[in-house]
């Protein structure tokens, strides 16, 4: 196993292992939620990614056993306004774009809680794998906002109009096996272990086949979504609008001081 040494990397480790690379968001203590240093770091992992010919394919997971990523830093959102907000939605949604292109086949280890950002992560890469416990949700509405990394667009891809809509705008979340049934999540196991032991096995299947084969695949049915490209620019633009309400500042602070927001639709 070889430990990727980047100092730059605050918040993740790479480990590449028979030509798996996995990605371990290191925030245990915070739920792995994604401030703005593991978006970057997220970025940088995946130049690594890109670049490095060792690298086959990739498994992204969460530390510990409670989240894969519970959402994005409240702390942070809470200070933006909407140009920033605009400007944050559209760095993240570059991100996760980097990653939903990448022509290395990536899996999403969803190890728990998988919510807001840490949902729309997951949505990014090429395939889910999740144990029972976990979650998953875009609960931002009761924040005040709305999904802004591209959410509202790779969820409706994934399990359609009508389903997207009730989630995301009720907040609720799914459980793993809701989520299998619903096509979002390939396959629910039951511990951690089986849980990295799937993903591997699915990776080291598809190592067998010819790379730019596989590369033309993934950039092939990536194509069926092309078109969806200005779903993204508005939803930054939402986002970023949605920072410059009253409701929006009420539902971080709620959120921050624990206590159920009060939204006056202003």
């Amino acid at each position: 196993m070889i430990t990727i040494s980047n100092t730059e990397l605050k918040n993740l480790d790479i480990e590449i292992s028979d030509g798996i690379a996995t990605i371990t968001i290191r925030r245990g203590s915070k739920l792995n939620a994604l401030n703005y240093d593991t978006i970057e770091d997220l970025r940088k992992a995946m130049k690594e990614v890109n670049t490095n010919s060792d690298i086959l394919s990739v498994i992204i997971t969460g530390e510990g056993t409670k989240a894969f990523a519970a959402g994005a830093d409240i702390a942070e959102l809470a200070k933006l306004d909407e140009v920033g907000a605009k400007r944050y939605s559209q760095n993240g949604q570059d991100v996760f774009a980097i990653i939903e292109n990448c022509t290395k086949p990536i899996i999403a280890a969803v190890n728990g809680y998988a919510l807001g950002g840490g949902c729309e992560l997951a949505l990014a890469c090429h395939m889910r794998i999740a144990v029972e416990a976990a979650k998953f949700g875009l609960p931002e509405v009761k924040l005040g906002t709305l999904p802004g990394f591209g959410g509202t667009q790779r969820l409706t891809q994934s399990i359609g109009k009508s389903k997207t809509l009730e989630l995301i705008m009720t907040g609720d979340m799914l459980s793993a096996k809701e989520a299998k049934d619903l096509g979002l999540v390939n396959h629910m196991v039951t511990t951690h272990e089986e849980l990295m032991n799937k993903s591997r096995e699915i990776l080291t299947k598809i190592s067998g086949s010819g790379p730019l084969a596989i590369a033309m695949v993934i950039k092939s049915v990536n194509e069926v979504y092309s078109s969806d490209e200005r779903g993204y620019l508005k939803e930054a633009r939402y986002f970023g609008q949605s920072a410059g309400t009253e409701d929006f500042h009420e539902g971080m602070e709620a959120f921050l001081q624990k206590r159920k927001p009060d939204f006056k639709g202003e």
